[in-house]
């Protein structure tokens, strides 16, 4: 009995050496900066360091309310992550399901090929990759697409109206096929058999994809959805800031709340704002992954998170 418990103990302790690396990154990187929280509270100042700072109460918060652009810097953040959510999700799995119908060898070329490359390359190259095909003078579309139907150029880094639309493109073709293979997973778990069934049934693909794959990759989607919920209130710095190459003509339509506080910190250098800003986002974040999940839980408790 005393062999078992002392195997068990060397089995865990290895699992828990695994481990450290990323406990340690989530530690360091996630719950030592939350002793920080109290700078929102705070003026702070160079010269005083963090300690002796004055209070400042809830001033610093007030920064994201009063100005003209608070409205707008909210309405662009919400609204494009609930686009990226809904649409990424909606493309995401149609993507997932149609690889699982390819076969292994299709997809392992295809994920190597295709799906991964634009998740692992920068915001940065990802920006010029877009500049390259918008740009005013050398820009693919104007010369050669908008040439070739003899039309106009037009100056896509000064035209707000084509921006929306742009941002929620860019972000799905580096993010969807990632996604997907989250997605992938769920489908390699649902039983082989379940299928097999259905067909000698004479289910069609589609009645099979209907009646069985989505159902059962439901609990996936749940979940994947209330961590995306939960940083609704964050943006892609990346995409909001590189990829429109830091217009000003286009700040009314590609300005969130993380453009906006990082235009702020470097022009005005308040370390104690863009500490509130942080707060109230994960606040809220909070709060709405809470209520989602109040909410699944009382349409579908099996697949709530807790």
């Amino acid at each position: 009995m005393k062999t078992k418990k002392k195997g068990y103990r060397k089995g865990t302790f290895s699992l828990f050496l695994i481990a450290l690396p990323g406990i340690l990154y989530l530690f360091i990187n996630n719950y030592v900066p939350i002793m920080g929280i109290f700078i929102a509270f705070k003026r702070f100042s160079y010269a005083k360091g963090i300690w002796d700072s004055p209070w400042c109460g809830f001033d610093n918060f007030k920064f994201l309310f009063i100005t003209d652009d608070a409205w707008v810097i909210t309405r662009n953040t919400l609204l494009y992550n609930l686009a990226f959510i809904i649409i990424g999700t909606i493309i995401s799995v149609f993507m997932a399901i149609l690889l699982n119908e390819l076969g292994e060898k299709l997809r392992g070329k295809f994920f190597q090929s295709t799906l991964l490359f634009p998740h692992l390359l920068s915001w940065v190259v990802t920006s010029y990759l877009v500049y390259a095909l918008l740009g005013a003078t050398n820009g693919f579309v104007n010369n050669t697409i908008l040439a070739g139907m003899g039309k106009e150029g037009i100056d896509w880094y000064s035209v707000k109206m084509y921006w929306p639309l742009i941002l929620i493109i860019v972000y799905i073709w580096k993010n969807a096929g990632y996604t997907a293979i989250v997605y992938m997973a769920g489908i390699a778990g649902i039983d082989k058999e379940i299928f097999e069934a259905a067909r000698i049934d004479g289910a069609s693909k589609i009645k099979q994809i209907i009646s069985i794959t989505l159902p059962m990759l439901r609990p996936t989607v749940i979940i994947m959805t209330l961590m995306s919920i939960g940083r609704i209130f964050y943006s892609d710095f990346g995409l909001f800031y590189q990829v429109p190459m830091n217009s000003g003509m286009l700040f009314s339509v590609t300005q969130t709340i993380d453009t906006y506080v990082y235009r702020g910190l470097m022009e005005q250098g308040n370390i104690g704002m863009s500490s509130a800003a942080g707060v109230y986002q994960s606040l809220v974040g909070f709060i709405l992954v809470m209520l989602a999940n109040y909410i699944v839980r009382k349409k579908d408790p099996e697949n709530a998170l807790f």
